[in-house]
């Protein structure tokens, strides 16, 4: 703490330089960055992801002991925390209760991915906020709140063109034989799995949806075989029709991506973008540097 003098008017002024954690959460990862200091110094922290659809606050706790809390020294005043799972206040209570365990002193903001993705792409402005990483889906932000969205209903019903979506395509193909044989060489070479392995970690184990995203680089990777840019390219356009294009006065608004599939197919985005009437969309493959700015500026 700093005192400044206004000798105009013989007031004096108190300021705090406020030490901040923000975190951007999806299934498979979270990123956390550490604010503080006068010039906004920030130090950058990974976990595993926490969605609090697969995860319970003693679990959440317990790992973020280990992974989290020996990288912050001192007192943290606010934590702000974006995460994918959060739909509801009992949803988003389960990661407050172990944050607020770990950081009894801070006070904890609990939102949305689609609020985090939407905050760091258009700011205070309205736009169409749109997520294609493990997970997909789309909403509409006013520049304060999101105001219309449609539900990404997970990798099993939902989630079109996302890393879990892609993921799966991929295995059914595969393993039904309607992938052309030179892919399969490939995709064999690229992956040591059985059927009975698959059907194990996707029916059997947690975070399936995780599990199915780890294939979806194959599609970039292989990006000039026709088998793989029509993979990426019918997938994209379902997502389009199916998220973005159900959205009230969709043609209205500015569009932006965020997410770590959005990144690596960018000039499918931009492609389709401009066919469905857009100007060349804000792609970002992570947001939460754009969150900082929203937070401290």
């Amino acid at each position: 703490m700093f005192y400044l003098i206004d000798s105009m008017c013989s007031k004096i002024t108190y300021i705090c330089y406020m030490t901040l954690l923000i975190a951007d959460s999806g299934s498979t990862k979270t990123s956390w960055l550490l604010i503080s200091g006068k010039n906004g110094e920030s130090s950058s922290i990974q976990t595993t992801g926490i969605n609090p659809f697969f995860r319970s606050a003693e679990d959440i706790y317990s790992e973020l002991k280990t992974d989290l809390l020996p990288n912050v020294s001192g007192k943290v005043n606010a934590i702000y925390f974006y995460g994918a799972g959060i739909i509801n206040h009992e949803r988003g209570k389960v990661i407050e209760d172990a944050l607020q365990k770990l950081f009894p002193e801070s006070s904890v903001e609990m939102s949305s991915d689609f609020v985090g993705a939407a905050r760091a792409l258009f700011g205070n402005d309205a736009g169409i906020t749109c997520i294609l990483g493990t997970g997909s889906g789309s909403c509409l932000y006013d520049g304060n709140e999101i105001i219309a969205r449609v539900p990404s209903l997970g990798f099993i019903l939902g989630d079109e063109c996302s890393g879990a979506f892609l993921g799966k395509k991929l295995l059914s193909d595969y393993f039904k034989n309607t992938m052309p044989l030179d892919v399969q060489n490939l995709f064999e070479q690229e992956f040591d799995f059985t059927e009975s392995e698959v059907l194990r970690r996707v029916y059997k184990q947690e975070r399936p949806n995780k599990y199915l995203a780890e294939f979806a680089p194959f599609l970039s990777k292989y990006i000039d075989k026709e088998y793989c840019h029509q993979s990426v390219m019918t997938s994209m356009e379902e997502f389009f029709e199916r998220n973005v294009i159900q959205l009230p006065e969709y043609s209205e608004f500015p569009i932006g991506f965020v997410g770590s599939v959005a990144w690596g197919f960018r000039m499918f985005i931009s492609e389709l973008a401009e066919q469905y009437g857009f100007d060349k969309p804000v792609i970002l493959k992570d947001p939460i540097e754009m969150l900082k700015k929203f937070h401290t500026s």
